[in-house]
């Protein structure tokens, strides 16, 4: 069973299940402009005073930054958010928005098997029954690969299934050598680095202030796999604008930069990561559903992904609600565990 507590589930659920209900839905516009706007909190429905005691919670779990945006107006700003952080495995949906590029371009097919790539990995070696995962397979995380992979978290390793115990899209398992190996046929398929593109398709579109081609890297484990982790930092202002542009369907300033129709495919669940929670995954995405612990807390259904389970991007199009939280993890840090959670259900709480 996958550790759901890195992905951020239980604690919101405990910050927030006290709620009844939110008033309000968001307007959603056509397209978003280039430039955001700092606000009041009342301004966009917010309340002030209860924004106050969630900044001094975020004081105390020593939150580096933390960042709450509705459209495009910034009503709540703690901490350094213009400082650049690790991402950590909020990388993914990054990956997953210049696939939705380059699918629409016709550059990758996503039924074509790791066979028909001339995909392997260094020994113990891809299997014939592994290598007829699909593209669409590894987005999904259920390639039923289970080889060794470069950043792979401890506790997901220790829970790897044994190689050739699944076959392709028959079991969901949060895998590290999926979302590499993206990378690597991403640029394949491609002929474009995943540092250059995301700068030209995404980061200077949408006029992120602080993002440069070298807060992108690789990261090369060649004693596991041949295929590296491609790393991000990246400020929580930059962050906020990647979740407005999948909160206004891959539109920016009246320019489809998302095909709309990749974003609704990476936001369907394909697999339950944690049944009671109502967490799903997507295309590099999580989903928390309407039905779920959470959704049934906060009242909608949101779209997430985490980062060591203290980096969160959280985008909640029924309050047009954009979250960016970050904790300084180039050190030692202190996990916040469920006070995170909290922290984050106060700030959707403050709504008036």
């Amino acid at each position: 069973m996958i550790n759901v507590r890195r992905f951020w589930i239980p604690s919101l659920v405990l910050g927030v299940v006290f709620l009844g209900f939110v008033v309000g839905c968001g307007y959603t516009s056509p397209g978003a402009p280039t430039e955001l706007r700092d606000v009041a909190p009342e301004t966009v429905g917010w309340s002030s005073a209860m924004l106050s005691e969630a900044e001094s919670l975020a004081e105390e779990i020593d939150t580096a930054a933390l960042l709450a945006m509705h459209d495009r107006d910034i009503f709540f700003s703690f901490g350094e958010t213009n400082t650049k952080l690790p991402i950590h495995s909020i990388r993914k949906p990054f990956l997953s928005a210049l696939f939705g590029i380059h699918v629409e371009a016709g550059d990758i097919d996503l039924d074509a098997t790791l066979e028909e790539l001339g995909i392997d990995d260094i020994p113990p070696s891809l299997t014939t029954e592994e290598k007829q995962a699909t593209v669409r397979d590894l987005l999904k995380a259920r390639s039923g690969v289970y080889h060794e992979a470069a950043a792979e978290h401890p506790l997901d390793a220790a829970q790897r299934p044994e190689r050739g115990s699944h076959p392709p899209d028959t079991f969901y398992y949060y895998n590290n050598w999926d979302f590499n190996v993206l990378g690597t046929i991403f640029e394949q398929e491609t002929g474009l680095s995943i540092c250059e593109a995301f700068r030209i398709e995404i980061a200077e579109v949408i006029g992120m202030e602080d993002f440069s081609e070298q807060d992108c890297g690789y990261q090369y484990e060649s004693d596991k796999s041949m295929h590296p982790a491609y790393p991000f930092t990246m400020t929580s202002r930059d962050m906020a604008r990647f979740g407005l542009l999948y909160l206004r369907e891959g539109r920016w300033a009246g320019k489809q930069i998302i095909p709309p129709g990749w974003i609704e495919e990476s936001w369907t669940p394909y697999s339950t990561v944690d049944a009671a929670s109502g967490v799903s995954a997507g295309y590099m995405w999580r989903i928390a559903s309407k039905e779920g612990d959470i959704g049934q807390a906060i009242g909608y259904e949101m779209y997430f992904h985490t980062g060591l389970g203290v980096h969160v991007l959280a985008v909640i199009p029924d309050l047009d609600l954009v979250l960016v939280h970050r904790m300084d993890t180039t050190g030692p840090f202190t996990d916040p565990g469920d006070r995170l959670g909290q922290l984050m259900g106060m700030v959707i709480l403050a709504r008036k």
